[in-house]
């Protein structure tokens, strides 16, 4: 089957213009939606992907409607060379079934890890630039609330569960659990120091 994604970033635009250049192709089935491309959790993409089947071919009018990112793009042609699924690309003349298609994903991956190790080169440099400087402190650490005693212990003595102590707090699960830890540390600590004295 020759399948068309056809995406427009806002609710008061039309896709005119992508369905007439999808005329040529004779499209078998479109799948259409009004969403932002700057992820892939949209419905009518993921259920293009859940129906498109080996020896199908998928048509977008240009990549930018299919992903917004090099990382995004390059894990969904990878999943249709593997399932057998075709794509074509109108304005790229982009064919992922040629050996030129196969060759422009190669560099098209090289191209991304270049981008991301320069990335990560880049950031450590200005990291170790800052900690020279003394400007850099990492993560900025949170520290207990002020009520931190009190709904602890209401906690401990399973008058509140978890989930409410954290509402009262104004923490995540993740904070709430590591200040929970640190405390009952110092407490252990201080109980040991107690005892040797």
């Amino acid at each position: 089957m020759n399948i068309a994604y056809i995406r427009v970033s806002h609710v008061d635009q039309n896709w005119d213009r992508q369905l007439e250049a999808m005329k040529p192709y004779e499209i078998d089935k479109f799948f259409k939606e009004k969403t932002s491309g700057k992820n892939t959790d949209r419905p009518q993409l993921k259920a293009m992907l859940e129906f498109a089947r080996e020896g199908d071919t998928i048509y977008i009018i240009d990549f930018s409607r299919l992903a917004r990112n090099t990382r995004d793009l390059l894990r969904m042609t990878d999943s249709f060379v593997e399932k057998g699924i075709g794509l074509i690309s109108i304005k790229e003349n982009f064919d992922i079934t040629t050996p030129e298609g196969r060759l422009w994903l190669t560099m098209l991956g090289a191209f991304y890890e270049f981008e991301r190790t320069n990335s990560l080169e880049r950031q450590r440099e200005g990291i170790a630039l800052a900690k020279a400087r003394g400007a850099f402190r990492g993560r900025k650490k949170i520290g207990f609330p002020e009520n931190w005693e009190d709904v602890y212990s209401r906690w401990q003595r399973r008058e509140i569960k978890a989930k409410a102590a954290m509402k009262e707090l104004g923490l995540n699960q993740t904070t709430y659990y590591n200040l929970k830890r640190e405390y009952e540390q110092k407490q252990q600590s201080a109980q040991a120091a107690s005892a040797g004295a």
